[in-house]
């Protein structure tokens, strides 16, 4: 309602999701709708929703708002400041409402006015206040049904409390829902009906750690976080806010001893005050031991000289539980306890630990507590870390091998091991998503002495982690001059350093640096040729100096191996590169494979930048493909890893999802912000991807001189993303009247898609070839360009653009009934997938062709969110339920609630008639699958 703001508000029918929506079971989902459809036939209802803090409850108190169609809202949280005020909470529920008050009867007025500090008179009578407020609910609801939410409802001062309960037990024939949320039961609200809120199931629990904990995590150690956390999601939520990923070092990582600076976490250790010498060493065990084995704990106590029994004082004090294994109440609490012990202490406590241990059947955990119970240099530890680091990998990931393989270097001895393991543990580092935390690491290897071959690791090292954090932009001949010291040391990483040298150039693009990426490419070839059976980077060298040197013939035989051989392999060093080839070749089939296995290699072995690169790139071919709601999911995910690691900033995919769906204001923000960090940075094709989504968006919005001013760059030449690009410049330019420039990019374009033979090369062409064609022959490029486009499994965006090009061309040769066919099918697939503006474009051509464009139905793919599309395609597809859950790392039961949400805007009843309402080319045309191409 206009005149009430703030506090009431109107709920849209088309209401979205909100995280943590997942996690409402059915249970809880079906109470709140008994609630909303009793309250909305006029039988008044009230629920007191109750559980422990961070169990749900606000969640469930917004899905209930978010399901209450045709509903208003009023909602207040309850303020422990106020708590001592009467009817603070009244007050502030009833401030944008007591215009209302006019219309109670006399003695309601009066109390009301009382309680509002406006009339004369004693103290308010509750009863008449009681009455006073729901008459005005009552007011209210007559417009429309009206639930009033109180979150925190505990913290209310008592004569709210009092009143909203008087009227919660008075509900009869209004359509008024009350709807409370609070910690424990209550005197003022006994008797109403309550909503238990329950901790999520070991499952759920499993799905929300994987999905907040970027990489691996020993098993042993998951299970130990998800009985500690009880099943309550915020304590998982929080756990990636008080350790960072390589903090958790899969299970291996020792909390860090500074002061904690998270809420969390100082939160937790204030609660270790007070409590004796004894119950703290004993804390600081289980700390120390992240396995919670309760047999350890307790030898590990003895060895100590601890009193066993005094884990029952913690246990009583709330700190600890015993069972089958040993967990702190609250994730945090660990890290506060190990944090608040001196460093004499925390070495005692591993060194009794190590002495616990069975190193037969654990030795790295053993290992661990030795290192950690040393202080001096200890050659056998070294060993013994550098030797467990492959195991703490295989349980842990990339962090745990890198958290090793950093104290064997710190305890080696003699100092040319010493720097060798350095070397080592920085290279681990990088891999594991720490780049920064390898600096130290390099120093300590700079001291030596190193071996010729180990100084030029050295330096092949310090560049890529300058590349990876863009600290400089002459990386080209750093890693030049490294591949050269290797040439006569070490003839394979001497090629594997050349390629880096491209890949820096590639990135350096545009920018001033010694060498220019032909020059990088010329030396690059001059690379001694390799003696061994040529392995994925040997291929992707040389068909990448081919590219940059003789052109696009003479590349593409050694780029056609190097993407075949990519394929079969596990190593992702080199997907990132073979990605860029796949797209130079126009081969979709093999751009989606990749990314989609980089994905999961990446995310499975725990390499946190390789896997925000990857996500980020699989968003851009999601794009292409029409699916806007993966895409987008994707980089939500990424940039949460991103953030996690220290290594956030604003990536060219964000660009061009805005430009693509016509969000001109982001995309500007997006674009101005980006070329500032691209400029300071010097990254090449982060300066030329700008420049290409502009030219999406302008084309898009009509604006074709403005997308044509935007690629000036490109119409000078140049080798970055052509496959992208130059079709962006050959629309903008022939819808501009500069037909020589068109031409001569569809001439570029052509030297590469004639080679290439697929139907997205060639479809692309036809395209482009079209806008500068005579009419004789622009229809039948244009309808090859959609049979080619159509065929592909990767193309959707591309397919509507196709469409609208030639509805657009119809129209010009007043074929106004065919026109309205081409526009009619390219409006509707970009209103699908959301590419505003040239749907907007789409609609504006339909109108001049006398017919009015259809807006979108809700009960379509189209209305899919990103979850929803992932799960029909995988039941489509046949997948039970726990097999979709255990891909997207969601519970059986979160699959089943997305899936009846699919029946219902299908209009269907069962999975097996998915297959015949989303057959894969429907998914395909409105953009829902997961098909995918290049960025």
């Amino acid at each position: 309602m206009a005149s009430i703001p703030h506090v009431l508000d109107d709920v849209d029918e088309s209401h979205g999701s909100r995280p943590g929506r997942d996690r409402i079971r059915a249970r809880e989902r079906e109470t709140i709708g008994r609630l909303l459809e009793a309250t909305r036939a006029g039988r008044g209802q009230a629920t007191v929703v109750r559980g422990e803090v961070g169990i749900g409850k606000t969640t469930l108190l917004e899905f209930a708002v978010e399901s209450a169609s045709g509903f208003q809202v009023a909602r207040i949280d309850g303020i422990e400041a106020e708590q001592e005020l009467g009817f603070a909470g009244l007050h502030r529920l009833f401030a944008q409402m007591s215009d209302r008050a006019d219309r109670l009867p006399a003695p309601q007025r009066e109390a009301f006015a009382a309680v509002f500090g406006v009339g004369a008179g004693s103290a308010p009578d509750l009863f008449f206040v009681g009455l006073a407020v729901l008459g005005l609910f009552c007011e209210v609801a007559a417009d429309a049904p009206l639930i009033c939410v109180v979150d925190d409802a505990q913290l209310l001062d008592r004569p709210s409390s009092q009143v909203l309960a008087f009227v919660a037990r008075r509900l009869r024939t209004e359509r008024v829902a009350l709807v409370f949320a609070m910690r424990e039961p209550s005197d003022e609200f006994a008797g109403l009906p309550e909503l238990i809120v329950e901790g999520l199931s070991n499952a759920e629990s499993h799905a929300l750690l994987s999905s907040v904990v970027p990489g691996p995590l020993d098993a042993r150690v998951r299970e130990r976080i998800i009985a500690e956390s009880q099943g309550n999601p915020r304590a998982l939520l929080e756990l990636p806010h008080a350790l960072a990923p390589t903090e958790l070092a899969g299970g291996f990582g020792v909390p860090p001893t500074r002061p904690p600076t998270k809420p969390a976490v100082a939160r937790s250790a204030s609660r270790l005050d007070g409590l004796s010498p004894e119950t703290r060493q004993l804390l600081l065990v289980a700390a120390a031991e992240p396995e919670g084995d309760p047999a350890l704990l307790r030898r590990a106590a003895t060895l100590l000289g601890l009193d066993v029994g005094e884990a029952s004082g913690a246990e009583s004090n709330g700190l600890l539980r015993f069972g089958e294994r040993v967990t702190f109440v609250h994730p945090h609490l660990r890290s506060a306890v190990y944090r608040a012990a001196s460093p004499d202490h925390r070495r005692r406590v591993h060194s009794a630990l190590a002495e616990a241990i069975d190193p037969s059947s654990h030795r790295d955990r053993w290992v661990w507590h030795r290192a950690h119970a040393t202080v001096a240099p200890n050659a056998d530890i070294a060993d013994d870390l550098e030797r467990s680091a492959g195991l703490a990998r295989e349980r842990g990931g990339a962090a745990a091998a890198a958290a090793f393989l950093e104290r064997s270097a710190l305890f080696t001895p003699e100092p040319g091991r010493r720097a060798a393991r350095a070397l080592t543990a920085a290279h681990a580092k990088l891999i594991a998503g720490a780049p920064h935390a390898t600096d130290d690491l390099l120093a300590a290897a700079s001291v030596g002495p190193l071996s010729e071959l180990e100084q030029a690791r050295l330096e092949t090292l310090r560049a890529e982690v300058a590349l990876t954090l863009r600290r400089e932009i002459d990386l080209p001949f750093r890693f030049l001059r490294a591949a050269e010291a290797l040439e006569h040391l070490d003839v394979p990483m001497a090629r594997e350093t050349y390629m880096r040298a491209i890949e820096a150039a590639l990135f350096a693009g545009r920018r001033r640096t010694s060498l220019s990426l032909v020059d990088t490419a010329q030396a690059a070839r001059a690379a001694p040729p390799t003696t061994e059976t040529p392995r994925p980077v040997d291929f992707l060298l040389d068909g990448f100096a081919a590219l940059l040197t003789n052109g696009y013939v003479a590349a593409m035989p050694a780029l056609r191996r190097a993407v075949d051989a990519v394929q079969q392999e596990d190593d992702t060093r080199w997907f990132a590169v073979a990605c860029r080839a796949a797209a130079e070749l126009w081969d979709d089939q093999a751009t989606h494979a990749l990314a989609s296995r980089h994905v999961r290699i990446a995310r499975d072995a725990g390499k946190l930048i390789e896997l925000t690169m990857a996500l980020n790139y699989l968003a851009a071919l999601q794009v292409h493909a029409g699916d806007f709601s993966s895409a987008s999911a994707l980089i939500d995910e990424a940039g949460a890893i991103a953030r996690a690691i220290g290594h956030g900033r604003v990536v060219p995919t964000s660009l061009l999802f805005a430009a693509w769906r016509g969000d001109e204001a982001q995309m500007v923000e997006l674009f101005e912000t980006s070329i500032r960090d691209a400029s300071h940075r010097g990254d090449g094709p982060h300066l030329t991807r700008p420049q290409y989504a502009p030219a999406v968006l302008y084309n898009g919005l009509g604006r074709y001189r403005d997308a044509l001013a935007s690629l000036h760059h490109t119409r000078e030449g140049g080798q970055g993303f052509c496959c992208w690009v130059l079709p962006e410049l050959v629309e903008a330019a022939a819808r501009s009247g500069e037909y020589e420039v068109a031409t001569s990019a569809v001439q570029r374009l052509s030297e590469r898609t004639q080679l290439s033979g697929t139907d997205w090369g060639l479809g692309i062409e036809a395209r482009s070839r079209a806008l500068v064609s005579d009419d004789s022959v622009a229809e039948q490029l244009y309808r090859e360009s959609i049979e080619r486009l159509g065929r592909c499994f990767h193309a959707s965006a591309h397919v509507a653009r196709a469409r609208l090009l030639y509805g657009e061309w119809l129209r010009r040769q007043r074929r106004r009934i065919d026109a309205r066919e081409q526009l009619r099918t390219a409006q509707h697939m970009f209103s699908t997938m959301g590419a505003e503006a040239f749907a907007a474009r789409a609609a504006r051509e339909l109108r001049a062709t006398g017919e009015r464009a259809r807006k979108r139905t809700v009960d379509t793919a189209a209305d899919f969110t990103a979850r929803e599309a992932q799960i029909a395609e995988l039941a489509r597809d046949g997948r039970s339920n726990p097999e979709i859950g255990a891909q997207l790392f969601i519970s059986a039961r979160t699959v089943e609630y997305h899936l009846r949400k699919v029946f219902t805007k299908l209009e269907i009843r069962s999975r097996s008639e998915l297959v015949h309402v989303l057959p894969p080319a429907t998914l395909h045309n409105q953009g829902v699958g997961v098909g995918l191409h290049g960025a």
